[in-house]
């Protein structure tokens, strides 16, 4: 069994890209900016941006952090969108997602320009991430492309099985995994809550992407030997044995599963890490293709 080390990873991408960006200083060329929206008070997405903020710094790009109340109106927010995208110093900018109930999620996501889409949600962008052209891929897919890219998992004429259809990872790993590129021109199945004979179908997975928010939901009976599991789930159990009171598990029983497994990512550690190295990525993207 391999683990995928996505922690190791990660910090591989972004020493490659601090690399980069001070070739980029060293030769007098723009600084690549990341900026990002936060609306509201949810612990969660505070602490997200705060490590995005933490990473720009760590590969010396420039960040910009625009916090706003939790009844900000739908149209403030939107105009501060707008402000973001005629701004020629913002390579790319992100609009931390959940927003408050009261604003409309996917015209907020309309509203961004997409050459500064650097989370690739803009469905200027999925549209050409379907057809395999140029764009900005999401970075939790795009962290999962290079993870099994760079541990050398072969994907090509492997079935794989996604459990999960979400806009934000399942759907686009089923497209991007079939598609003709090194990582991919693979047989894939897409399943989710209305599948019927599910174990049927992941036992005969050579690659399973765990992506439905169940925790420790795919058991070591559902797969067969030798499979590669890329497990994206992340939930907190209660825990009175940890000091925090909590632990971190994924959708996949890894304890049981990691014994079948030929390569397996953890929960923490695996495919959590390298999203914010993807959007780094991004963002330098961004940058070159502005220059």
């Amino acid at each position: 069994m391999i683990l995928l080390d996505g922690k190791k990873t990660s910090a591989d991408i972004k020493e490659e890209i601090a690399l980069e960006v001070t070739d980029l200083k060293n030769r007098g060329i723009k600084t690549p900016h990341l900026a990002a929206i936060i609306v509201g008070n949810d612990g969660a997405s505070i602490t997200y941006v705060n490590a995005k903020v933490k990473a720009c710094e760590r590969v010396g790009f420039e960040s910009t952090l625009i916090r706003l109340p939790e009844d900000t109106k739908e149209e403030d927010l939107l105009n501060e969108i707008a402000i973001l995208n005629v701004d020629n110093d913002i390579d790319g900018f992100i609009v931390q997602l959940p927003l408050p109930e009261h604003i409309n999620e996917q015209k907020v996501l309309m509203a961004i320009d997409p050459d500064k889409d650097v989370d690739g949600f803009h469905p200027t962008n999925v549209g050409k991430m379907a057809l395999n052209l140029p764009t900005f891929i999401s970075a939790t897919p795009f962290g999962i492309l290079e993870l099994l890219d760079r541990y050398n998992v072969v994907t090509s004429g492997k079935h794989v099985v996604v459990l999960g259809r979400s806009h934000i990872v399942g759907s686009p790993m089923s497209i991007l995994l079939s598609q003709k590129r090194k990582t991919g021109n693979a047989t894939v199945t897409m399943c989710h809550s209305r599948t019927k004979n599910l174990k049927e179908i992941t036992l005969q997975a050579d690659i399973i992407i765990a992506a439905i928010g169940i925790p420790e939901f795919l058991k070591a009976d559902m797969v067969k030997d030798n499979v590669t599991v890329i497990d994206v789930g992340i939930t907190r159990l209660a825990d009175s044995g940890k000091k925090s009171g909590f632990r971190l598990v994924g959708d996949v029983a890894f304890d049981e599963i990691a014994k079948k497994s030929e390569f397996i990512t953890p929960v923490p550690g695996g495919v959590g890490p390298m999203t914010i190295a993807m959007l780094l990525k991004n963002t330098l993207l961004a940058c070159q293709r502005n220059r």
